[in-house]
């Protein structure tokens, strides 16, 4: 979380320092430097695929993460602009229920790939709330099985991407009339995904999971 503090300022510093010269509160660009809370769910929807024996009522959960953001936003008129996020953030899914703390995948990086229209209520000035939806698409890089999961016998652990969808809702809120202002974003992802763990090269268990993540961002804007 310092560390997530620190890339946010020293985003904003960069922000400031260009303000005098370049930065305009209708200008067509938007550029965000934000702190983010990224929880999901991770709950089983369905067991597809079960050579190991979970025991029953076995259940799972993902745990939350806090990671620096860039969105970069495009104003196609005063109220409607198109918006894409930059981030990549990890997490554990670890067992409930009979399997309770159990490691079941370590260290799963996401990339939310992102695309929401948004539409921004108001005249363009002051506070500007706002409410978007669109696309996203889950890539899982390098994710493992976690330690429970190696002692029943699983070598190696896969998540497939995913295609989903994102809803969203914030506002900005300028600072200055130089372009600078502060952001405050929330979305709700829609997406599931499957989960794979194998003994060498044989499949011994195949898991659905619903994703579905809050994610709140807030930081700095700097539109020009």
């Amino acid at each position: 979380m310092k560390n997530t503090l620190k890339w946010v300022a020293a985003a904003g510093a960069l922000a400031m320092s260009g303000t005098a010269f370049a930065g305009s509160g209708d200008g067509k660009i938007q550029i965000k430097a934000l702190a983010t809370l990224v929880a999901p769910d991770g709950k089983i929807t369905s067991i597809e695929r079960d050579d190991i024996g979970l025991p029953v009522g076995t259940q799972t959960k993902a745990d939350d993460n806090i990671v620096p953001t860039i969105a970069a936003e495009y104003f196609v008129t005063s109220n409607i602009s198109l918006e894409t996020i930059c981030c990549v953030t990890q997490h554990d899914v670890t067992g409930t229920g009979p399997l309770d703390g159990a490691g079941l995948v370590s260290n799963a990086n996401i990339i939310p790939a992102t695309l929401t229209a948004k539409y921004h209520f108001g005249d363009g000035s002051g506070f500007k709330p706002y409410v978007g939806v669109g696309p996203t698409y889950f890539i899982f890089i390098d994710e493992k099985a976690g330690d429970t999961a190696r002692a029943l016998g699983a070598t190696r652990q896969k998540m497939n991407d995913k295609v989903g969808v994102a809803l969203q809702a914030g506002f900005d809120l300028p600072i200055n009339d130089k372009g600078l202002g502060l952001s405050v974003d929330a979305k709700r992802y829609f997406v599931n995904t499957t989960a794979r763990w194998f003994a060498g090269d044989t499949e011994v268990l195949r898991t659905r999971h619903r994703i579905d993540p809050w994610v709140f961002s807030a930081g700095l804007a700097y539109r020009f």
